[in-house]
């Protein structure tokens, strides 16, 4: 009489694993930890090269140039780049200070709930994250009462980035206006659209940033790359914004 052999359910678990990799062309790790299962503060300090990123960036850029009909659909195809980082970045920056509050009992909301509080997160938080610094300027556009304005004296995006006479008015900088416009849409905070604008002189149309003036020749100098990323709020959130106002 012939002895059966043991079942292996750990053996067979394995083989199966190895078995639908195959068949999906995806690798999985032996110890079936995925990038999710990795701790969201583990690189909250880690940088990226400079050099590393100016390949990709360009590489980017080159790949939205495909078939583009003028500079605004390059604008838009880099704009639409952005915008799902800017999702992702939300709920990545906003998880990681619920865990800091929970450590250090902050009652503060985890996610802004006022215009204010949400373009003080963007200017803050989300460049620091990206740029290491925060943003230059924060101002609410005088011409309309939906649309601020974020100013950044030297964005990293256009430090690696030359374009040619007939593309001056192009501003790779619309890849980060795509992640503001991710951020506020994720947020509850729906827009128009934002876009990135040369300050006048920088080989863009200033007038069309929501009356931003244009800086004198010295100041040019100083900021060859200074860029306006205006965000247009949709009406409905100016009229929630008034509702939550306190009543004086």
């Amino acid at each position: 009489m012939s002895s059966s052999q043991p079942y292996k359910p750990a053996q067979d678990a394995a083989a199966h694993v190895q078995q639908r990799s195959v068949s999906s062309g995806l690798r999985y790790p032996s110890n079936r930890k995925t990038i999710y299962d990795r701790n969201l503060g583990r690189s909250k300090n880690a940088e990226l090269s400079r050099a590393a990123f100016a390949y990709l960036f360009v590489e980017m850029i080159t790949y939205a140039q495909r078939k583009v009909t003028g500079v605004q659909d390059l604008e838009k195809r880099l704009n639409s780049q952005g915008y799902p980082l800017g999702l992702k970045l939300l709920d990545l920056l906003s998880t990681r200070s619920q865990a800091a509050a929970s450590l250090t009992s902050n009652p503060n909301p985890t996610r802004p709930t006022r215009i204010i509080q949400l373009l003080q997160f963007i200017t803050t938080t989300v460049w620091k994250h990206l740029f290491n610094r925060p943003a230059d300027q924060l101002e609410r556009a005088a011409a309309a009462s939906t649309d601020y304005m974020i100013t950044d004296n030297a964005p990293l995006v256009v430090e690696y980035v030359s374009t040619p006479k007939e593309m001056s008015s192009l501003n790779v900088a619309a890849f980060v206006a795509g992640i503001v416009e991710g951020v506020c849409d994720g947020a509850g905070f729906p827009t128009k659209g934002v876009t990135a604008h040369w300050v006048d002189g920088g080989g863009g149309d200033a007038a069309a940033a929501g009356g931003a003036e244009g800086v004198a020749a010295p100041g040019k100098e100083m900021w060859p790359s200074k860029t306006i990323f205006l965000i247009k709020f949709d009406e409905r959130v100016i009229e929630r914004e008034d509702i939550l106002e306190p009543q004086k």
